[in-house]
Parts: structure tokens; C-alpha cells; sequence
């Protein structure tokens, strides 16, 4: 597949938004343009792109082993994560209280909040691995649903989840997570969730589409009311551009799954190896983590204009989760891991994926040397 890229721009923001695999949205896009027809409709046409729907959902059931009529179909990540922590609503009406990483992305904390529920934070540390002895502790002292990411969106550290599921099990409770970061980019363990969510444009599908598990079939709630479209989840006309797209590019993800991780370890090694000559710490080094991602802290004071002067190289990195980054407040996953305001202050973070060449890191690194001496 073709990179979208230009020679100019060197991309490592992976984790934010994975470019768009442009041959698939094409293909989409042609199909979108000559069967545009609502997938409500009464008509054969509209019929034909409902079957599109539906057989799009068989196929993540088929992905997952989930059951086809638990996948509910949204625009965004966000409202994944609200519609998941709303059927945790509907699940329990009375319950004022979850168990929560200190890790999630921040639509999970407002999605928890809008619905009622306070989040008791998992004690964690600089491993960024949640404290399984505390998460005991709480289940044990007061039973309640837990809810803990799978890979984090800044430090891509990834979490026991099977460990979690035993113990969430021992306590007769449900184990949701977002899965927005570990799908399609390693092994994910579908089965020992009982709910969880993800999204089409972390992978190369474009905007508009991503997917929430629901722990059962239960059409006695729903995000929005007007129509029945996604079994009454979820009223408004399906985008069968983006589902589509993210069918697809999920089909190719997976089937190059294993090469592409080979090869985006070897990157990451490099880019670690480098980075810690020149002064930088790697967050959670020594932790299971995701093959395509480093978090570090930068040997410098000047994040801001080290920032800018990768930029006016044509060279893109974050500060982080992407909802955040632009209010530069220090990450609070890792004020929670043991890290001082200064510390998360001066992190930035490099994210690779299915575009990314040798020649790319080459680059980062080489521009990165320069700006580090120039700064320091």
C-alpha cells in the first residue's frame, strides 16, 4: 500500500491518528458515490447497504468471538466510550462507584463522570502496569465493575488484562476496557472482556466509524432516541463510508499483524537506543509495551520550541494523547506513575506504524541530535 505522505512531512503520530491507507478509502469511496442510498430505507438499494452493515458487523463478531448483536457502530472513539460506560449505566442503575485505571484517556473519565459514577483510581508506578494487590484490595472491600485499558495511549505499556479478567471474575463483576490503542497494532485477548470499545481512524480507516462491545444485547437503553438504527443503540443514519473503510483496512492490519511489529521493534530499539546516548529517559522501558511506541523525557527544558523546530524540519511528534497535547498540561498518567509536573512537562512522545520507513527514523533521529545539542 501507498503511503499518503509527502516527502516533506516525516510522521511519528501514529497513536494520535494512523494515516489513511488511501488505496481502501478510494475503493470506498468510489462504491459510497454509486450506492449512496440511506441503509434505512425500504428500497432494494437501501437494503443492499444495510446487508453491507450487518456483514461488516458479522465480521468483527468473527474477528473477536463476540456476538454480532452486542457490536454497536458510532463516529468516534469518544462516543464508543460514552455509549460503553452507558450501558454500564443500564447494567446498574444504583451504583455510584467504579474501579478505574489511573491510565484511560480522558473521554473515559467525562464519559464515567456524565453518567454518575465516581472513578476510584488503581495505585500504579513508574512501570505504568496498574497494581493488581490494590485492585484486589478494592474489589474485595467493595465489589464493583472495573474499568482498565488495554494499552496506554501515551506510554503504550500494556496491562495484565488476563490477570485483571481472573480477578473481575473472582468478585463476580464486568471488566470494560478501551481498546482504542491495542487493536490491530498487537495480540489482543477479546475474551476476557466483557465490554470494550475502538475506532477506524487509529488504524488507516479514515474518520467516522468506531465500535463499542456491549457486555449483553440490551435495546432498553440508547445514546441518542429517533430512530432504531443500530438495534436502538444508537439513532442516525450509519456512515457506510467510513464502516466499510474500516472493515477493510482492519482485514489488512491483521494479515500483515505480525511482519509489521517485527519490523516496528526494530525501530523502536533503534529510536531507544539513540535517544537514551543523548540524554533522554524512556518511560516504562523495562514494561510489556506496544512494538510501535516511545515515551521519554526529553534532556531539555525548551519542549515547546524543540516542538517547532521539528516541525519546521517537516518531522511530527506529540506530547502525548492528542485530546490533550495542544493544552500542554502535564500528562496525568504520569503524575499517577510517580513523575514530578517538570518531568511529564518535558515529554514527548513517537509513535510509528504501517508507513514508516527506516529512512523515517533515520531522520527523527538525526534532527532530534541537532536540536538536543542546540537546546541543551
Amino acid at each position: 500500500m501507498k503511503s499518503p505522505l509527502t516527502n516533506e512531512i516525516k510522521y511519528f503520530d501514529y497513536n494520535a491518528t494512523h494515516p489513511p491507507i488511501a488505496e481502501i478509502l478510494e475503493t470506498c469511496l468510489a462504491d459510497y458515490l454509486s450506492g449512496f442510498y440511506n441503509p434505512s430505507g425500504i428500497t432494494r438499494f437501501s437494503l443492499k447497504n444495510q446487508g453491507k452493515i450487518e456483514q461488516t458487523r458479522k465480521f468483527f463478531a468473527n474477528l473477536t468471538n463476540g456476538q454480532e448483536k452486542q457490536f454497536v457502530f458510532s463516529a468516534t472513539g469518544t462516543e464508543a466510550n460514552y455509549l460503553l460506560i452507558q450501558s454500564l449505566r443500564a447494567l446498574y442503575p444504583n451504583l455510584d462507584s467504579v474501579i478505574v485505571s489511573p491510565l484511560e484517556h480522558s473521554s473515559m473519565y467525562a464519559a464515567l463522570e456524565s453518567y454518575g459514577f465516581t472513578s476510584d483510581l488503581i495505585h500504579t508506578d513508574h512501570s505504568g502496569i496498574i497494581d493488581l494487590q490494590d485492585l484486589e484490595k478494592k474489589l474485595k472491600e467493595n465489589p464493583r465493575p472495573v474499568v482498565c485499558l488495554y494499552a496506554g495511549n501515551e506510554t503504550g505499556v500494556i496491562q495484565p488484562a488476563e490477570e485483571i479478567s481472573k480477578l473481575t471474575k473472582k468478585y463476580d463483576q464486568l471488566f470494560y476496557s478501551d481498546l482504542m490503542q491495542g487493536f490491530c497494532k498487537t495480540d489482543v485477548p477479546f475474551s476476557v472482556f466483557d465490554g470494550y470499545t475502538f475506532s477506524g481512524h487509529k488504524i488507516g480507516g479514515g474518520m467516522g466509524a468506531a465500535l463499542t462491545y456491549l457486555p449483553k444485547s440490551d435495546p432498553s437503553f440508547h445514546l441518542f432516541g429517533g430512530g432504531n438504527q443500530e438495534n436502538n443503540h444508537r439513532a442516525g443514519t450509519e456512515n457506510i463510508f467510513a464502516i466499510e473503510c474500516f472493515k477493510q483496512v482492519a482485514e489488512i492490519q491483521m494479515k500483515d499483524l505480525e511482519k509489521k511489529n517485527k519490523r516496528l521493534s526494530a525501530f523502536q530499539s533503534l529510536i531507544e537506543e539513540k535517544l537514551e546516548s543523548l540524554g533522554c529517559k524512556i518511560i516504562a522501558k523495562l514494561s510489556p509495551r506496544l512494538p510501535n511506541t516511545t515515551f521519554l523525557i526529553l534532556p531539555i527544558q525548551a519542549v515547546d520550541f524543540f516542538l517547532l523546530g521539528m516541525e519546521e524540519k517537516g518531522i511530527l511528534v506529540s506530547t502525548g494523547s492528542s485530546c490533550k497535547s495542544r493544552a500542554r498540561e502535564a500528562s496525568k498518567s504520569l503524575l499517577h506513575m510517580g513523575y514530578s509536573d517538570e518531568e511529564a512537562l518535558s515529554c514527548i512522545r513517537i509513535s510509528t506504524g504501517y508507513f514508516t520507513t527506516e529512512e523515517d527514523v533515520k531522520t527523527l533521529l538525526s534532527n532530534m541530535e541537532d536540536l538536543i545539542h542546540k537546546f541543551q
